[in-house]
């Protein structure tokens, strides 16, 4: 196996910005709002969960609904919450960060930036993405700079992307294939393999999944993944996922991250933690809100 660095374990956030939402531009814009009033119109009313392994769409399916469904987030309209995003070496990222879920707007305000935003300064950090625009402020001033516009672009995508995950798994592009059942620390799991049609994302290298759903609670525990665009071909990459239930919704509150060494070895410890705090939906956020 390839030795796979630390490489600022931004890898983890940046890269994974387009995983299947990296998908044409006007997809993008689209793709959210016209799924949920698809649902909406045609399931008014909560329906049993269809789980079928040998039809694994189904099973996407079911992780949706088994997460809150869309009819219930998209009637929570927004949220907000803390974000801390903590390399092993203690180094962090922490940032409040509010989503708008019709038309997918996205903003984080940055006080602590210690590894993506900034690491070597103090400011306080303001990024946006609207309408297929990003856009970032340092205290409260503009800033032109590409890279700093280009970190926005990336973590305002992936950070909406990362939150919404068990909605958006099934975006059009999708591919999936039924790969059988694993036992895990007495736990069976149906593992689903996702993988994205060139023609869909605009992509020539897409990243693959291989899903861990729990058929008790349809939920996804844990996924490897792989980042073509860092060499890493292999779905080797591991994340473990913990739920909080808010407002009906099942929240991906705790994710841990696990990079294997040059022997496929993992490390006990998680290599990243994401934890999300302070969750509050439904907050009557507007546009003009998420300004920077």
């Amino acid at each position: 196996m390839k030795t796979i660095q630390f490489i600022k374990l931004g890898i983890l956030c940046t890269s994974v910005t387009l995983l299947s939402c990296n998908q044409k531009k006007e997809e993008n814009l689209t793709t959210e709002t016209s799924i949920a009033k698809t649902v909406e119109e045609k399931q008014p009313e909560k329906k049993e969960i269809t789980y079928d392994v040998t039809k694994p769409k189904t099973i996407i399916n079911a992780v949706a609904e088994a997460s809150g469904g869309w009819n219930n987030i998209w009637n929570l309209k927004d949220v907000e919450y803390t974000y801390t995003y903590e390399q092993a070496d203690g180094k962090k990222d922490v940032s409040i960060e509010r989503y708008i879920f019709d038309g997918e707007y996205s903003w984080g305000k940055y006080t602590t930036h210690q590894i993506n935003v900034l690491p070597e300064g103090e400011q306080t950090i303001v990024q946006n993405f609207s309408k297929g625009t990003a856009s970032v402020s340092m205290d409260g001033k503009p800033m032109t700079d590409e890279k700093m516009i280009g970190t926005s672009d990336f973590l305002r995508q992936v950070n909406y992307y990362w939150f919404m995950m068990n909605f958006k798994i099934g975006d059009p592009g999708t591919i999936y294939e039924y790969k059988g059942q694993e036992t895990i620390n007495g736990k069976v799991y149906d593992k689903v393999s996702v993988a994205y049609d060139p023609q869909k994302t605009g992509k020539e290298a897409n990243d693959a999944y291989i899903l861990y759903v729990n058929p008790e609670t349809k939920l996804i525990d844990q996924f490897y993944f792989s980042l073509p665009a860092w060499g890493i071909n292999e779905t080797v990459l591991l994340m473990k996922v913990t739920y909080t239930e808010i407002d009906g919704i099942q929240v991906s509150t705790h994710r841990y991250a696990y990079i294997p060494n040059e022997k496929g070895e993992y490390p006990k410890e998680p290599s990243l933690s994401e934890i999300s705090t302070n969750i509050k939906f439904n907050n009557g956020f507007t546009p003009e809100d998420l300004k920077i």
